[in-house]
């Protein structure tokens, strides 16, 4: 059986993540202590045990999410990865696909996310901003209700397109909450306000690419084995030029997972889709963008032993 490897982005971060994992597999734990000595921190120990208010910053939530898929990986990887056709990331989850893909190594992964999280921090720290998810069918295109919520208010855009009837926005908080309202009207069954730290995914983030650019160069970056299908266009690539551009571009650009989820669904229609590391989030969003995709999650050790009887 073939396999498409799908990795989660923020917010799938959860007190207890990978600690069955852990426990479990003396080369998921290696991972976990690798990382917490490239961090100089005690990540695992956030991961098994929070405190969530720490857990959730970002900074900690970025190579947390990193480096429970990358512990998964160090499991499965060995059995099935001759199997693995291709890969895709939600945002954070990019970072972690290419390493799965081989062109990141473990250290240097978690020393860009780690980086990549204190920069859009800063950046939301120096700009406040505001994201929310906008749930249902609108009369009115979502880009609409961002430019004219924009042109009243301020500066607010698309920054997730997570399904069919699912989008994030993201941008100033005046004109976040004026795109609310206005979606509102146009038909949407709710509009939520999300708890973070930044206006991810929009021009408030441009502060951070000088940084996240020299934190990429310095990354040992290679091509990749299998093909990434990217955030910012969601076209496969494996080349490292065009891996660095896609990263740093991503920064600032909309999120297109219904999109991605769509290519990658048409060109392995018969491949498990596998949600590696924490949660169920992607499963969900595959389900509602290619419902004929089979589908499984993969962070803890029963999840792990029956992927390897499936893919048997």
């Amino acid at each position: 059986m073939d396999l498409v490897l799908l990795c989660p982005g923020q917010g799938s971060q959860k007190p207890g993540m990978a600690k069955e994992l852990a426990a479990a597999f003396p080369e998921a734990a290696q991972v976990l202590q690798r990382v917490n000595a490239t961090l100089g921190v005690d990540l695992s120990a956030m991961m098994f045990d929070g405190p969530d208010a720490e857990l959730t910053k970002t900074l900690n939530a970025q190579p947390a999410l990193l480096a429970h898929s990358a512990a998964v990986w160090a499991v499965i990887g060995p059995t099935v990865g001759p199997r693995v056709k291709a890969a895709a990331g939600h945002s954070l989850g990019e970072f972690t696909a290419y390493h799965a893909a081989g062109a990141i190594g473990l250290e240097a992964a978690a020393t860009l996310v780690r980086k990549r999280g204190e920069l859009m921090y800063a950046a939301g720290e120096a700009r406040a901003g505001a994201m929310a998810a906008v749930l249902g069918d609108l009369r009115d295109p979502i880009e609409h209700v961002c430019e004219q919520a924009s042109a009243a208010a301020g500066l607010v855009v698309p920054a997730n397109y997570n399904s069919p009837g699912q989008v994030v926005i993201s941008g100033e908080v005046p004109g976040v909450e004026l795109a609310m309202t206005m979606a509102k009207e146009a038909g949407a069954k709710r509009c939520i306000r999300l708890n973070v730290s930044g206006a991810f995914h929009s021009p408030l983030m441009e502060p951070a690419a000088d940084g996240l650019r020299q934190a990429l160069g310095q990354a040992g970056i290679q091509d990749a084995r299998i093909p990434v299908v990217s955030n910012v266009n969601a076209a496969p690539t494996r080349w490292q030029p065009s891996i660095l551009h896609l990263l740093l571009r991503q920064l600032t650009m909309p999120v297109r997972w219904t999109d991605v989820v769509a290519r990658l669904a048409a060109q392995h229609p018969q491949a498990l889709f596998v949600e590696m590391g924490t949660g169920s989030v992607l499963t969900g969003l595959v389900r509602k963008i290619a419902p004929a995709v089979q589908t499984a999650t993969c962070g803890t050790p029963a999840e792990i032993e029956t992927l390897l009887t499936q893919a048997a």
